[in-house]
Order: C-alpha cells, then sequence, then structure tokens
C-alpha cells in the first residue's frame, strides 16, 4: 500500500490542535481535525506545515514531532521542497480561493480544504474549474456527511426504509456562510439532489443589504420534488436539529447530531391510516474517526475516480443557496432560481472577522 505525502496550510485550531480541546463524547469521534487524521491514518504521512504565523507554525512542529525544517513560512516554497500528495488548507476564507488554486497547480493530488469554499460565487468557479483542469480531488470539509450517523441515515433513505423523501427541515442558528455552511451541505445530502429554486427571509433588511455573514430562514425546491425548509435564526429549544421525513418513516437527529431516532408507519389507527412508531436506529457497522474517513474518501477518489462526500460542487453549492436565499430577501421575498446569474455576489463569512491573528489567540483573550 502506498503512502501519501501529506502537508497542511494554516496550521491553527482546524488544521492542527481542535482535536486536544475535546474532552467529552459528543457527536465528533477522533481523530476530526486535518493533521490528527494524517498522523493516525496509515495512509498518509504528515511531512510539513506552513503558517504566516511564527508561534503558530512551532506549535505545530513540537505537536507533530516534526524539524524546523519541514516548517515553512511561505506555502508556495512547501509546495516546492516538499512533493506532497496531499495538502489541507485551514487558512481564513478570506485567502483559501488563492491557495486552492496554487495548491492544484503544484501537481498535487487531492486537496482537503476548511469551510466555507470561499467568499463569492465567482471564487468558487474558479476553485472548481482549476482542480478540474489539474486532474486534482478537493474535498471541501462539512464534516457531517463523513458522521457514520449521518452516513447511516442516507443509506436507510437509500434502501427505502422511509419510502419517497418528502421534506427535510434543519435548525441551526448560525450565519448562513460559516457554520451555515454545513447546515445547508447536510440539508442537501439527506434531500439527495440539487436546488432549483429558493425563497429567503434574512433576519433583517439591514443585513440582507450587506455582505457580513447573516443568519436567516428559507425554503428549498429540489430537482427530485423533496421540499427543504432552513432556520438559521433562533432555534430556542431545537438546537442543530435536522428532521427527514418520507412517505413511510421519518429520520431525526437531535441536538447537533448527539441522538438519532427511526420513526416507520406500522399498521393500525384511525380508519387503519397507520401509527408512527419509534424504532431502534441502527448502529453503524464501522465507527471510526471521522477525519480518517475523510482522508480515505480523498484517497478512493485519487485512486479509483469519482468525488469525496462533499466535493468542491457540493461546497460551492452550499455558498451558493446561501447567496440565493439572501438575494430573495434583497428582492422583496422572490423566487429566485439557481444557477445565481451574477457570479460577483458574496458573504464575508464570520471566520475572517480579526483573521489577521489566528483564531487560538483571539480564542485566549475573549
Amino acid at each position: 500500500m502506498s503512502t501519501y505525502r501529506a502537508g497542511v496550510i494554516g496550521l491553527g485550531r482546524m488544521g492542527s490542535t481542535f482535536d486536544d480541546e475535546i474532552t467529552q463524547g459528543g457527536s465528533l469521534f477522533l481523530p476530526y481535525c486535518h493533521a490528527p487524521s494524517y498522523d493516525a491514518s496509515p495512509k498518509t504521512e504528515l511531512v510539513a506545515g506552513a503558517d504566516l504565523h511564527a508561534e503558530q507554525a512551532s506549535i505545530f512542529g513540537e505537536r507533530w514531532g516534526l524539524s524546523s525544517e519541514h516548517i515553512y513560512n511561505d506555502y508556495q516554497e512547501m509546495l516546492e521542497k516538499e512533493n506532497l500528495d496531499i495538502v489541507s488548507i485551514c487558512t481564513t476564507a478570506r485567502v483559501r480561493s488563492t491557495i486552492v488554486q496554487d495548491v492544484a497547480r503544484a501537481g498535487v493530488k487531492g486537496i482537503w480544504a476548511e469551510k466555507p469554499i470561499s467568499l463569492s460565487l465567482a471564487e468558487a468557479d474558479t476553485m472548481v474549474d482549476v482542480c478540474q483542469e489539474n486532474g486534482v480531488v478537493i474535498a471541501i470539509n462539512c464534516a457531517r456527511r463523513w458522521n457514520p450517523f449521518f452516513s447511516e441515515a442516507r443509506k436507510l433513505i437509500d434502501e427505502g426504509e422511509i419510502g419517497n423523501v418528502l421534506q427535510v427541515t434543519v435548525y441551526a442558528q448560525c450565519g448562513l456562510s460559516h457554520n451555515g455552511s454545513h447546515a445547508i451541505d447536510i440539508l442537501r445530502y439527506m434531500a439527495g439532489g440539487n436546488v432549483e429554486w429558493v425563497f429567503g427571509e434574512m433576519q433583517s433588511d439591514e443585513a440582507a443589504a450587506g455582505e457580513n455573514d447573516l443568519m436567516g430562514n428559507g425554503y428549498m425546491v429540489f430537482d427530485n420534488g423533496v421540499r427543504a425548509y432552513l432556520r438559521s435564526t433562533a432555534c430556542g429549544a431545537a438546537p442543530w436539529e435536522v428532521d427527514v421525513i418520507g412517505t413511510t418513516g421519518r429520520i431525526r437527529s437531535i441536538n447537533n447530531a448527539e441522538t438519532f431516532e427511526l420513526i416507520r408507519m406500522v399498521p393500525g389507527g384511525r380508519r387503519g391510516r397507520g401509527v408512527p412508531a419509534t424504532c431502534p436506529f441502527p448502529w453503524p457497522v464501522r465507527m471510526q474517526g471521522m477525519g480518517l474517513t475523510i482522508v480515505d474518501d480523498i484517497i478512493n477518489a485519487i485512486e479509483n475516480g469519482g468525488s469525496p462526500k462533499c466535493s468542491g460542487e457540493d461546497g460551492r453549492e452550499a455558498l451558493e443557496v446561501a447567496i440565493a436565499l439572501r438575494e430573495s430577501h434583497r428582492r422583496g421575498g422572490v423566487k429566485v432560481e439557481l444557477p445565481v446569474e451574477n457570479r460577483n455576489l458574496r458573504i464575508l463569512s464570520s471566520e475572517i472577522r480579526g483573521d489577521d491573528t489566528p483564531a487560538r489567540v483571539r480564542r485566549l483573550r475573549g
């Protein structure tokens, strides 16, 4: 079995030390973020990292046992010297598009990039095109797709366990671009299709008129007939819930994927129309760290063709849905069809605020 040489650009929390912050069980399965996954995978060797911030780079080298000659201030130098196969891009979204393009043109085989894919649709279009032109696999880290329970839910849907999907509803208080990338992507994954048009309502007219990240609600129509609702304004007692309703059953993910329910219609009830009965949700056969699953997925796409579960196109679609929802509000609550015509539209993801200082440092100060 060949071993893939892996490097990381952006050596902060998601690039390196986020897993060290996890002190109790939940919906995350470790290793989760980039460096720990490369370090743990038998298929990869973590060989290098690059970061503009010297302190962050030093912590990365010490944490993962890399000498200073393999830690770089300039990612271009790392690409030239390290002969990398897979590169993670964990920088601020402000520069992600440019770095993805540079990495794709440098001869790597795969890219694992953080979300959101970019700030604008034009940037996302170019990223997808450059990766395709250079034969580079790209995965966007909307990680719920690789969660073993959501994978099991998708399997149940594909096997017809809840009949035909009618509606998907996601409750997730968040900005539509930043963590909204997760919310919109898992909604699309459960719906199993592509969004054709939307109606949107944002948190305020003022927020919708600007480019900053914003909360909002929306209605989506898919090309396979599924309808969907997203609530990213305050969700009260329904934090991060996913509800998939089918013709003969239902799947619910509760409290940010910590609990899953499977409900099937059984005979009985008024006029024999059936009764919804809660059934045991089947545990996945394989439970491994989500980062390992992502690495396996990227390598499978490299070796056998196809796309990772959350591809560059999926990452772009999540951003496009978010922008379309905001455009609907801007235009007075009208129907907005996808693809969005103006590719220069953008949302300034909340993660870029204060991004001249590493997120780790901002959290310590905050």
